[in-house]
Parts: structure tokens; sequence; C-alpha cells
């Protein structure tokens, strides 16, 4: 038997929703970037730090008094630093154009094709998302081994090379992508890769560069696989350079921060030059009323 609903009190106006002001959302908002510049801040801060500064001092000194750039001169001079740099910059760089090809040519059929047995594809490739790496890195060493390629730049690129979230990504944006510019392409003499190259992929552009981004940083960050799979120094990857620093100079914290700040220039490079393009696909504009 149902509980009767009490009667609601025409007097009492319901009470509106709470919102802040611009000016508390403006502030809200400053205070949040500054928390997250703050630590960016203070390496930079400490890397510029002259040897006669004291960079654990009480109260701590935000400004270096007698900025310098010797820590950096010591990071190009003392250390393997642009071998690093361009090690990561091969191994990104390839990784991310591997998942762009593989990631896009497994998400088309998954998206546009129609097969026996899609949907349990699909479900197979998601479900490798829930699985960490550390779970695959044993058999993924053993791999690496029998094929000889330990010790090998490819060996870096061949675990990033497709990812089971750029195939999801893609698909999700070519399924976005009216049928009406596939089938106009079709009429035209369009293959099936011509479909997938003239019209999904430029369509696509703003998820293509999403992913692009995002390979490109957990590649260029990646610290336990190549400190699995390299042994030689020389094809060593910039967290591991970095962490060379620490243990072969006796924790010279300036010389760290100069190597952090580094590391972290191509990111803020790539990511400035490519935000401008990571919008809505206007695939939709090439259809006319």
């Amino acid at each position: 038997m149902k509980t009767p609903t009490p009667p609601s009190n025409p007097d009492v106006a319901p009470r509106p929703p709470l919102r802040l002001g611009p000016g508390l959302q403006l502030a809200l908002l400053l205070l949040l970037a500054l928390l997250t510049l703050l630590p960016l801040f203070w390496l930079v801060s400490t890397s510029l730090k002259g040897p006669g500064e004291n960079i654990f001092q009480t109260p701590p000194q935000l400004l270096p008094q007698s900025p310098s750039l010797a820590a950096y001169k010591r990071l190009l001079q003392d250390t393997l630093i642009l071998r690093y740099l361009f090690n990561s910059m091969v191994v990104s760089g390839m990784a991310v154009m591997a998942n762009l090809l593989f990631c896009s040519l497994a998400a088309f059929p998954l998206a546009r094709l129609h097969f026996r047995g899609r949907g349990l594809v699909l479900a197979l490739v998601v479900a490798t998302i829930l699985i960490p790496f550390q779970v695959v890195m044993i058999p993924l060493y053993v791999v690496m081994v029998q094929l000889g390629l330990r010790n090998t730049t490819m060996a870096l690129i061949l675990p990033h090379a497709a990812t089971a979230f750029g195939i999801f990504l893609l698909r999700q944006s070519f399924l976005g992508v009216p049928r009406e510019l596939e089938e106009a392409a079709q009429m035209d003499g369009c293959t099936v890769v011509g479909r997938w190259w003239n019209v999904l992929l430029p369509a696509a552009r703003a998820d293509l560069l999403t992913l692009a981004v995002f390979v490109f940083i957990g590649t260029w960050s990646d610290f336990l696989w190549p400190l699995v799979i390299l042994d030689d120094p020389r094809l060593y990857t910039l967290p591991l350079g970095l962490q060379q620093l620490s243990s072969s100079f006796s924790l010279d914290w300036r010389l760290v921060a100069a190597g952090a700040v580094v590391s972290i220039l191509p990111v803020l490079v790539l990511f400035t030059m490519l935000q401008r393009f990571i919008l809505p696909s206007g695939a939709a504009s090439g259809l006319k009323g």
C-alpha cells in the first residue's frame, strides 16, 4: 500500500539553486590556476638559483636572489641530456604515428563495416583497458627477448604502437561522421580505403590530434618499461636520464630541476601548438540543407 504524499504548501517558495557570482568564480579559477602552476614555477626557480643560494632555507625563497644558468650549462656539457632528448623524441614520435595509423585502421571496420562478431570484438578491445600494464609486462618482456629486440629502440615503440583507448576514441569519432559524406564519396568511385582516407580521417581531425597528444605524453613520461627493457645508457629516454642525474651527481637538485624543466618544455610546446586544432569536428558542415 502506497504512503500518501503530503500536499505541497503553495506559500513556501522553492529554494533557488546556489550560484556563485562572476567575481567569486574568477577568484576560484585563479586560485586553482595558482595551485596548479606553483609546482612548475618552483621547479623553474630552483633550476635558476645560483650555487651560493640555499635551496632548503626556511622560510623558502620562491624567487632566486641571483638567477644563473649554471645548472643548464652543466646539464648540456656534463650529461647526455641531448641524447636522452633525441631518444625520447624518436620513440614518442614513432609511437604517435603508429597509433594514428593502426588505431584508425582498426576503428574503421568497427564503426562502418557490418560483420559477424563486431560487438564481441569491440567488447574485447575495450576490456583490455582494464588490464594494468604491470600484468602484461613480464610476458611482453619475454616476447621482446625472443624476437631479439631487447636493448633496441623498437622495443620501446611496439608496446605503444596501438592502444585500446585510441581504437575506442576513433570508433566513436567515426560514428559521428554523417553517412551521407561516405555515400557521396562511394558514388564518386571511392573504395573502402579511399573512404577511410578521404572522408573519415579529415572529419576526425580533432580526435586524431587529441589521441596524438595523449600518446605523446604517455610515451614521453614512460619510466617503467624503458627501465625493464634497456641496459644501454645510449638508448635511455628522458625519464631514465633524469634518474641517472639524481644518482650520478649526488642529488644536485639544481641539476635535476634543470633536467625536469627541459623534459617538460617539449610537451608544453606540443600542446600549445595543437590546442587550437583540438576542437569539435565540423564534419556536419559538409552537408548542405
